[in-house]
């Protein structure tokens, strides 16, 4: 979703407490009674969208560790060759470790 409508109801939402104040300061009563009333649905709309807003972001910080966590358990599991043991294929990966260390 983009965050256009979020901007947008955010911005009438200022303005309309904006125009409403000033209504009410210099004695627009017809205006302040208009203002006044659309006001509250536009502050719980921008509410609700702040709400879905940060969720979304939440959603998305949390999909990034969960597949960050998953590539490295994918990197981390190493096959073993097909007719070995567990203990073999360690004994192996020693021998390997083994190996290049010395010729390092």
């Amino acid at each position: 979703m983009s965050r256009r409508p979020s901007v947008f109801v955010l911005a009438l939402t200022v303005g309309d407490y904006l125009l409403w104040n000033w209504s009410l300061s210099a004695n627009h009563e017809a205006l302040a009674l208009v203002a006044g009333l659309t006001l509250p649905p536009l502050v719980l709309v921008s509410l609700w969208m702040i709400a879905v807003g940060a969720m979304r972001l939440v959603g998305a910080f949390a999909g990034r560790r969960r597949a960050a966590r998953a590539a490295l358990a994918r990197t981390a599991v190493k096959p073993r060759p097909a007719g070995t043991s567990a203990e073999q294929a360690a004994a192996a990966e020693r021998a390997r470790e083994d190996s290049t260390r010395i010729a390092a």
